[in-house]
């Protein structure tokens, strides 16, 4: 089991997943994004490759538009 704490929050997943696979559970793809792993930010073009590992700290920010 792999544990990480997403902006603050402690979540368990039973396999290893990448940060594709993690914003696909939760519900966050297409959406514009910036996304922090353990304080460095992940490049879109690198959320395929990046495997998640057991301990990481994400900290996730959704653009949202308006005026």
């Amino acid at each position: 089991m792999i544990t990480l704490h997403i902006n603050g929050e402690r979540r368990a997943f039973q396999r290893q997943v990448n940060v594709t696979e993690l914003l696909e559970d939760l519900k966050l793809v297409g959406k514009k994004l910036a996304i922090e792993r353990n304080g460095e930010l992940i490049p879109r073009s690198q959320y395929g490759l990046c495997q998640i590992v057991d301990g990481d700290r994400f900290e996730i920010v959704v653009a949202v538009g308006g005026g």
